[in-house]
């Protein structure tokens, strides 16, 4: 389908999707599927928009709770980003996540007209490097994936400016809203639409904080955030335990919660 002919859009997948951590004055979150919407719904009067995802879900669970709801939307646009949280964790079944991403997009891509998948960005450093591999793993299933269903890919992965620990929040697990703003970008591109700006534009060069800095922001993130993250993977909780999609209904954006475009730079 066209882009430019795109009446309503859904948005599927976790915490990435949700939009953490681009915090508005609420405590809510915009992030990058808000902004996307906010920009297709200029194109279109009466464009409707759902955003299912919720912190912390894994596959199987995308496929067995936001799934079913999005395939019967029929919505025009569907972008589907998820499997990175089970990667992440000390276990994984890749046998099992990729099968849950099969069953997914085997049930949206006849449902909808355009079905967009993500290679997801990565955080430069020592982490990433740990689950490397299964990232790969996990993003070459999800080439194929597109390949056979006709979807398209947006491959945040290889990008130079959105490894820069510069557009990750204090948890090095979510993007800054510049971050979010650059991957709005990226599908608004990926969906065959003039430039706005080059998203992925390196950010200006900066001399690195020194080793006492560096300290205190690893001591600052393993008791705010790392800490509090093993206790929920020890006792099998989520973070999205409880919470409803911020966006479950597909409808259009009413004028007083249509995102504000934040401004350039990290």
């Amino acid at each position: 389908m066209d882009s430019a002919d795109f009446r309503s859009f859904v948005a599927l997948g976790d915490s990435f999707t949700e939009g953490m951590s681009d915090a508005l004055p609420d405590g809510t979150y915009r992030g990058w599927a808000d902004l996307l919407a906010l920009r297709l719904a200029g194109r279109r009067a009466g464009f409707r928009y759902a955003n299912l995802a919720v912190r912390g879900k894994l596959i199987d669970q995308i496929a067995r709770d936001q799934v079913p709801v999005a395939a019967a939307m029929g919505a025009d646009l569907v972008t589907l980003v998820g499997g990175l949280n089970d990667v992440l964790r000390p276990r994984c079944d890749m046998p099992a996540v990729c099968d849950a991403l099969e069953r997914s997009v085997a049930t949206l891509a006849p449902a909808c007209g355009t079905l967009v998948l993500m290679r997801s960005p990565g955080r430069r450093g020592p982490w990433l490097g740990r689950y490397r591999g299964r990232m790969e793993q996990l993003f070459s299933f999800v080439d194929g994936l597109a390949e056979r269903h006709g979807a398209v890919v947006v491959d945040l992965y290889a990008s130079r400016a959105l490894g820069d620990p510069r557009l990750w929040a204090d948890d090095r697990l979510h993007l800054t809203p510049e971050g979010h703003r650059r991957v709005a970008e990226a599908v608004w591109q990926g969906l065959g639409h003039p430039p706005a700006f080059d998203w992925d534009e390196p950010l200006p060069a900066l001399l690195p904080p020194g080793w006492a800095a560096r300290r205190s922001a690893d001591l600052r993130f393993t008791r705010v955030h790392l800490l509090p993250w093993i206790g929920r993977r020890l006792t099998g909780r989520s973070s999205g335990d409880g919470l409803a999609p911020k966006r479950p209904e597909l409808a259009p954006l009413a004028w007083e919660d249509q995102p504000t475009e934040p401004a350039s730079g990290p």
